[in-house]
């Protein structure tokens, strides 16, 4: 049977669109890899294979046997990094060259590891989790807090992280969550029955929600009675679930430049430069991981056992979805002294014509709905033209509010907090808002530099990103009443 002439053309139309598809795919493609592949070289500090770092799959059966597996691991990150840097890379502000202004060696003691702070007779257990990419600095100061209060605390420093970049190649989040169940089960044989927090940053979030739900899943895992969760990665987007692809086409290629999202400077002591495709997947499987659990467990309906949540979080954050962060956790809990505080942007700033989306409409969502089985607190302008401040509450469900004068004002020219400011406070002697004169290093809080675009290696956006939390004092006495600690 002989086809018609329009159906002969319409055929020759698709298989040259799908061509031509196919081509331009090709193309973008090959554009995209050349692009990245065009980046600076890979450094040493990228290579390293530290294979002493702890993984879910080790023999370790303790956290004093994870210290000592961190000890070694350091021991290697001297023989294979610090020992090899070249000439050229001995530079004033490379965390790698020892005794430079960024050598985390040059400060005591180095909070790129694990660390313990105790009490004769503790009040309580709190463990600390940092971030991805991040080290147990991030969480520094209130863990000296709460040591002051009273508590045994255990700092984890996160397989992967604290060492090289090279460390987020290949860690996964069951390393992670391994990890995690070792300082539990230590700090609860440690405070024989008190009660047992956790405070997670940033992934150290996720770790920590993860950790709960699992408790939840498996009686023998100890339970922490409360846990507070600091710029929360509890939803990321669909797109990262992608992005993993990256990494897979250099390997197939043999571009190891491939498997990096960004490749920069090595300036901070405490907070890697360079960040790893597989960090980015790694945090979407770990959210993933949450979601599905909080799944199963509602259909159990064991989800009504969840230990209460308090979380604070910048209502703008350009690394983690506050929708996402409603949408996945906070909507999703079941009645309990929960808690979300949101820190909205600087009303007199006169920003709001700039911004990309509008959080005043996240603000009038959430105070209308009706379903709301959590405290919901802002802190915001007292008024639109005064920088002065407020904390505004509505109890579960309702639509009133309760204001509280917070004496502490918006610093002049910031218009909003970042994900990276919460935990540190303004005189953090490396991230804070003014130099200090104590800090034997760098200072990153006030970096501002000027001068021609197109000629640094770091982004001006990073320079420009706040690094210090100016309501800090405020989440700090959160945390103590939340956790039963005030002084």
């Amino acid at each position: 049977m002989q086809l018609r002439p329009t159906v002969v053309l319409f055929r020759k139309i698709l298989t040259l669109l799908i061509v031509a598809s196919a081509g331009a795919t090709l193309a973008l493609i090959t554009v995209f890899v050349l692009y990245l592949n065009d980046r600076e070289d890979l450094s040493i500090w990228h290579e390293a294979e530290l294979d002493e770092e702890f993984t879910a799959t080790s023999p370790t059966t303790t956290f004093d046997e994870y210290l000592e597996q961190e000890a070694r691991t350091f021991q290697q990150l001297e023989k294979l990094v610090y020992a090899k840097i070249t000439p050229a890379q001995e530079q004033p502000i490379n965390r790698f060259n020892s005794g430079s202004l960024s050598d985390p060696l040059i400060r005591e003691p180095n909070w790129n590891r694990s660390y313990q702070m105790t009490n004769p007779l503790p009040t309580a257990g709190v463990l600390m989790i940092h971030g991805m990419s991040d080290s147990p600095y991030s969480l520094r100061a209130l863990a000296q807090t709460l040591h002051g209060a009273g508590a045994n605390i255990v700092g984890l420093r996160v397989p992967g992280h604290g060492t090289a970049p090279s460390g987020l190649l290949t860690v996964t989040w069951q390393d992670m969550a391994a990890a995690v169940q070792l300082a539990v089960r230590h700090l609860a044989l440690q405070t024989k029955g008190k009660p047992l927090y956790i405070v997670g940053y940033s992934n150290g979030g996720a770790l920590a929600v993860n950790y709960e739900l699992e408790t939840l899943q498996d009686d023998s895992l100890p339970s922490p009675d409360r846990l507070v969760i600091i710029s929360p990665e509890i939803g990321l987007p669909k797109v990262a679930a992608y992005a993993v692809w990256q990494a897979r086409l250099g390997r197939l290629l043999g571009l190891d430049k491939l498997a990096w999202n960004s490749l920069l400077p090595e300036y901070d002591p405490y907070k890697y430069g360079s960040f790893a495709v597989n960090a980015g997947d790694v945090a979407y499987r770990l959210t993933t991981e949450i979601q599905s659990k909080i799944t199963s467990l509602t259909s159990s309906k064991k989800i009504k056992d969840l230990s209460p949540i308090l979380a604070f979080s910048s209502i703008v954050d350009a690394t983690v979805s506050v929708p996402a962060l409603l949408d996945g956790l906070f909507n999703r809990l079941p009645p309990g002294d929960h808690q979300l505080v949101l820190f909205d942007i600087n009303q007199q700033s006169g920003i709001q014509s700039l911004l990309q989306w509008s959080p005043s409409h996240l603000v009038k969502a959430l105070r209308r709905n009706p379903d709301r089985n959590y405290v919901l607190g802002l802190v915001t302008n007292k008024s639109p033209n005064n920088e002065k401040t407020i904390f505004q509450t509505l109890e579960p469900s309702s639509q009133v509010t309760t204001d509280v004068d917070l004496n502490l004002p918006w610093p002049a020219g910031v218009y909003s907090l970042t994900h990276v400011a919460l935990p540190f406070p303004p005189d953090d002697p490396l991230y804070g808002a003014e130099i200090n004169a104590e800090s034997p290093g760098i200072q990153l809080g006030q970096i501002a530099l000027r001068g021609e675009r197109g000629t640094l290696a770091i982004p001006p956006s990073e320079m420009l990103r706040l690094r210090w939390n100016p309501f800090y004092d405020f989440l700090e006495e959160r945390t103590l009443k939340f956790f039963s600690l005030e002084h």
